[in-house]
């Protein structure tokens, strides 16, 4: 008897398997499941089943980084591996060399996958749209140099614009090397302004064919493109995932090279009708200006200019005559008015009161209104109507007993003396 270890064991189950040449290349359907992407290593790893079994399979970074779509779960697929034991574990499992969908073509699942990607990213957003210039100056197309598609962009541009100027960026439009080329052409017209609106495209042809528009590189540079990017790939039913980043679709060349570009006869189809309304507008707005001309020339102030300067002239010799009275009237009231003031004036005076035969004494300035006022020996000066007098007070005699030489009424005795310049005698009582 015959003893072996585990991996000897193992070891010979897998040799036997890997040396089966049925086993070396085989197809298998099934659907996804247990699917992880190990990012590190690029390795996937996953099972497949159906309805009554399981396989455990993997699929290394060679192969699995030429997969146009992205593996899911319960997705089913069909796969070209070879069968192996997995000795540390003694696991039966598949390696995947090939992988493809069931039913359904890799490349339109990858399309399908990034197409839905990017639009919950929101890089098809409306909003991000960028509206296209009414008038182009430059208009750059980026589009094989020996495909159709350019000829059908320059012929009708030439036709309906021929005053913008065309720049042209040859690029690859199928294969591996188009999607940078594309890329580099987009970064080329933004990064020089060499244009005011750049078409993006080419002819129709097979998923494959037109692959690079799907390119995820691609369509993020035509998302971010300040310029306005037109995208004319393939036919009207070919839709690309450019065609949903760039600003509008068009469903061909031609078309695109349309909606770029006005079409020169509209514009002078319509230069030609504003013509005719500033035509018609300047003579209805000269008969205005004439009709109102007339009206103003045959008003009086331009036939008979004199006749406005002659009525002015009567005008003021009214409102002369009129502030000559208004002066002589308000004067006269006004003289009326001061005569009756001045005679009150001159009735309160007290110059009228010393006329009748009264006097006022002053003493040191002030006028004496109490006997308290002034002592005996204190000078005065006694003002009369056509003078003063100068005098000395001799005594005092006061009416009010209860207050000495301060009562009210009292009254003083002196020797007058007759001051220099005056005439006459003079006495105090």
């Amino acid at each position: 008897m015959t003893v072996i270890t585990v991996s000897q064991l193992n070891r010979y189950v897998k040799s036997l398997l890997e040396g089966d040449k049925n086993l070396a290349s085989v197809y298998i359907s099934g659907e996804i499941s247990n699917f992880t992407n190990h990012y590190k290593s690029g390795h996937l790893y996953l099972s497949l089943k159906d309805e009554g079994a399981l396989v455990r399979a993997v699929m290394f970074r060679a192969y699995a980084s030429k997969l146009p779509f992205r593996p899911e779960n319960g997705m089913k697929v069909i796969v070209r591996a070879r069968v192996s034991l997995y000795e540390k574990d003694g696991s039966f499992q598949i390696y995947i060399e090939e992988m493809q969908p069931d039913g359904v073509g890799a490349l339109q699942v990858a399309y399908e996958q990034l197409k839905k990607r990017l639009a919950e990213e929101g890089l098809f957003d409306e909003r991000r749209k960028k509206p296209l210039p009414p008038y182009p100056r430059k208009i750059g197309v980026i589009t094989s140099p020996t495909g159709a598609a350019v000829r059908d962009i320059l012929n009708v541009l030439g036709r309906r614009y021929p005053l913008a100027v065309i720049v042209f960026a040859p690029v690859l439009v199928q294969g591996e090397g188009a999607p940078p080329q594309l890329i580099k052409a987009l970064q080329f017209f933004n990064d020089a302004g060499a244009a005011d609106v750049i078409i993006i495209g080419r002819g129709g042809g097979s998923i494959e064919e037109l692959w690079a528009f799907n390119d995820e590189g691609v369509a993020r540079a035509v998302a971010a493109s300040r310029i306005p990017v037109i995208s004319a790939v393939g036919h009207e039913t070919d839709f690309t995932i450019c065609d949903f980043a760039a600003d509008l679709r068009a469903p061909t060349p031609s078309a695109a090279a349309e909606l770029a570009a006005p079409d020169r006869l509209q514009l002078l189809s319509r230069l030609e009708q504003l013509r005719g309304r500033i035509r018609q507008g300047t003579r209805a707005s000269v008969d205005r200006a004439a009709h109102r001309l007339e009206t103003v020339c045959s008003r009086r102030c331009l036939s008979t200019p004199l006749f406005y300067v002659e009525e002015r002239e009567m005008r003021l010799d009214y409102l002369t005559r009129a502030f000559a009275h208004a002066a002589r009237s308000s004067l006269a009231d006004s003289g009326r008015r001061l005569a009756a003031v001045g005679g009150k004036l001159d009735a309160l005076s007290p110059l009228k009161v010393l006329a009748r035969g009264y006097s006022i004494p002053y003493s040191a300035g002030r006028v004496v209104k109490t006997t308290g006022d002034v002592s005996p020996g204190d000078p005065l000066t006694v003002r009369v109507s056509d003078g003063s007098i100068a005098c000395t007070v001799d005594r005092v005699d006061s009416t009010s007993k209860g207050n000495k030489g301060a009562g009210r009424k009292g009254r003083a005795a002196g020797r007058a003396e007759k001051p220099e310049g005056t005439s006459g005698e003079s006495a105090a009582r």
